[in-house]
């Protein structure tokens, strides 16, 4: 059984009200938590499970991004606190000039997107979104074998995650 929770009533963390209802809640053995990943952040509807297993189905604007804090009220009368998971990202860099390079970061980007894997340019750096086993992808990238590329790992708070677009095949 799934349980609905759509009215949004505020977040905790700028709201000592709200923090104390929380609390109670807590101690009465009334308030679901849910993790959820950044993307679900802007879906109008969510469905998820609680860390109690309980199956939750989040309805709201997608006007509002949820934020780590934000509380809801089910249909049972019970609160639900959103907590949002961390981001983590691949992060490719240069070690030295990209310059000469081109044709096979080109390939790297095919390469990238025939996996679907979502990915962000800022300045000198490519995020690659985590959505597969870090082994896989980093052989995955090694394997075009451009000269001083670098692999690192970010894990990006849910306060400030990266924005990856979506794109689908129609």
């Amino acid at each position: 059984m799934t349980i609905l929770a759509e009215t949004y009533l505020g977040n905790q963390e700028t709201d000592p009200t709200l923090q104390q209802q929380v609390a109670q809640a807590r101690h009465a053995g009334d308030l679901l938590e849910v993790y959820l990943k950044t993307d679900d952040r802007a879906k109008g509807r969510i469905h998820a499970h609680s860390t109690t297993g309980v199956g939750i189905g989040i309805m709201k604007s997608r006007d509002h991004a949820l934020n780590a804090g934000d509380v809801f009220v089910t249909q049972a009368n019970q609160l639900l606190l959103i907590h949002l998971h961390a981001q983590a990202v691949m992060v490719l860099s240069f070690n030295g000039d990209a310059t000469g390079h081109a044709i096979a970061l080109i390939y790297l980007g095919h390469v990238l997107g025939n996996h679907h894997w979502s990915v962000l340019v800022q300045n000198d750096r490519i995020y690659v979104e985590m959505v597969a086993d870090p082994a896989v992808m980093e052989a995955t990238v090694r394997s075009v074998n451009i000269p001083g590329l670098c692999i690192d790992y970010e894990v990006r708070s849910p306060d400030a995650p990266l924005q990856f677009s979506s794109h689908s095949h129609h």
